[in-house]
C-alpha cells in the first residue's frame, strides 16, 4: 500500500499570508519525497479559504522542480470550470514540466458555492463533466478533433504540443458513490474516493464496488487502482490526540458549510465554521488521527481489503511545525508496515 500527502492548503487567516500557505504545502511536498512517499496530491477550489488551489497544474509543476521523486496527482481537477480546448493543452505542457510525474485525477465538483458562482449550476455538473471527459480524452488521444454536443461544438483542432504519453497522462476519477465507483472502474479508469467523515459500512460499500469490477474485468495488479483520501495525523499522546480530533472537528464545520447540500455561507472569502454534525467522538474513531500503533491498527484493514493507495489530509488548522513532525512520524512508524521500500531519513 502506498501513501501519497495531500496538500491542502488551509488559509484560516488571511493575515498569515498566502505565500506563507504555499511554502507550508512545499516544505511538506519536499519532506514527503526525500522520506520516500509516493506521491502528493493537489486540490482545486475557488474563492474560498478551504482546500485553497486555483491553480492546481502550476502548483505541480512548481512541486515537480523542488522534488525528484513524487508523482504529482491533482484531487481534483473540476473539468466543468475549465474550457477542455484549452484544458487538454495545458495538461500537456505540465505533464512535459513534471517530466511524466503528473496523475490527473478529474471530478466534477462539490461545492456548490464555487460551481454556482462560475455559472454552473450544480445540477448540471454530471452531465457538463461526462461530456467535459470526453471531449478531453478526444483531445489527448486524437489529432483534428471536432465537436457538436451539448456543451461543446467547435471545428476540426489539434492541441499542440502532442502528449508525450499515449493519451497524456494517466486519469483518476473522483467518484464517492459505490454505484459510479462500479461503473468508472469497468471503464477503466483508476479510481479516488473518500467516506469523508462517513462511516466504516461506506468505506466497505466503496471498496466492494471497486473490486467487484476489477474481478469482472479481469484486470491485473496495477491496471486500475482505488485511492482512499482520509483526514490524518500523529500524536505522541491521548492528550495530544484528542486536542487534533478537536481541530478535526472544527475543520469539518467549515467543509460541511461549503459541500454539497452545505448552506454555503462564505463571508469575504472566508468559509463561516458551523458546528460538525458527526459527534465528535465518532469522527475521532473514524479518522486517522492517533499514536503510531494506533493509526498502524487502522490501516490494517485498508491493506487487507486491497486498497493501493491512501491520501493523508493533514491540513485542517494545526500549526505547520506539528504537519511536518507528523509527515515524519508516519514515514518512520507507519509506512515499514506496510511497504516493501525503505524509509529514509529526514
Amino acid at each position: 500500500m502506498k501513501f501519497s500527502i495531500q496538500l491542502s492548503a488551509d488559509y484560516p487567516s488571511k493575515d498569515y499570508g498566502g505565500d506563507r500557505v504555499y511554502q507550508d504545502m512545499l516544505d511538506q511536498a519536499v519532506l514527503a519525497d526525500r522520506l520516500g512517499f509516493d506521491a502528493v496530491s493537489i486540490t482545486e477550489h475557488h474563492l474560498m479559504n478551504c482546500l485553497m488551489m486555483p491553480a492546481p497544474l502550476q502548483f505541480a509543476v512548481k512541486i515537480a522542480a523542488m522534488t525528484n521523486h513524487l508523482n504529482i496527482m491533482t484531487s481534483i481537477v473540476v473539468l466543468p470550470l475549465h474550457d477542455m480546448r484549452i484544458y487538454a493543452g495545458e495538461v500537456v505542457v505540465a505533464d512535459i514540466f513534471t517530466e511524466g510525474r503528473l496523475l490527473l485525477g478529474v471530478g466534477r465538483g462539490a461545492f456548490p458555492y464555487e460551481m454556482e458562482r462560475f455559472g454552473v449550476p450544480m445540477d448540471e455538473t454530471q452531465d457538463r463533466f461526462n461530456e467535459s471527459l470526453e471531449v478531453l480524452q478526444a483531445l489527448l488521444t486524437q489529432e483534428e478533433v471536432s465537436w457538436d454536443g451539448k456543451y461543446y461544438q467547435f471545428d476540426p483542432l489539434t492541441i499542440m504540443p502532442r502528449p508525450i504519453r499515449p493519451g497524456g497522462p494517466p486519469m483518476m476519477m473522483a467518484v464517492m458513490n459505490p454505484e459510479g465507483i462500479y461503473h468508472c472502474t469497468k471503464r477503466g479508469f483508476h479510481i479516488q474516493t473518500t467516506p469523508l467523515s462517513g462511516n466504516h459500512q461506506l468505506l466497505l460499500d466503496q471498496v466492494n464496488a471497486f473490486n467487484k469490477a476489477k474481478d469482472e474485468m479481469g484486470a491485473k495488479d496495477g491496471e486500475v487502482t482505488l485511492t482512499l483520501s482520509r483526514v490524518a495525523h500523529m500524536a505522541s499522546s491521548q492528550k495530544e490526540k484528542q486536542r487534533k480530533v478537536k481541530a478535526a472537528h472544527h475543520y469539518y464545520g467549515r467543509f460541511n458549510n461549503v459541500h454539497a447540500d452545505g448552506p454555503g455561507i462564505v463571508e469575504k472569502g472566508m468559509i463561516k465554521p458551523l458546528p460538525c454534525k458527526t459527534p465528535i467522538e465518532e469522527l475521532g474513531a473514524s479518522l486517522l488521527i492517533g499514536t503510531s500503533q494506533e493509526v498502524i491498527d487502522k490501516l490494517v484493514p485498508y491493506a487487507e481489503l486491497g486498497i493501493d493507495r491512501v491520501i493523508l489530509n493533514l491540513n485542517f488548522g494545526l500549526e505547520a511545525s506539528e504537519t511536518l513532525e507528523a509527515i515524519e512520524q508516519f514515514a518512520q512508524d507507519v509506512m515499514p508496515h506496510f511497504s516493501s521500500q525503505p524509509t529514509l531519513a529526514a
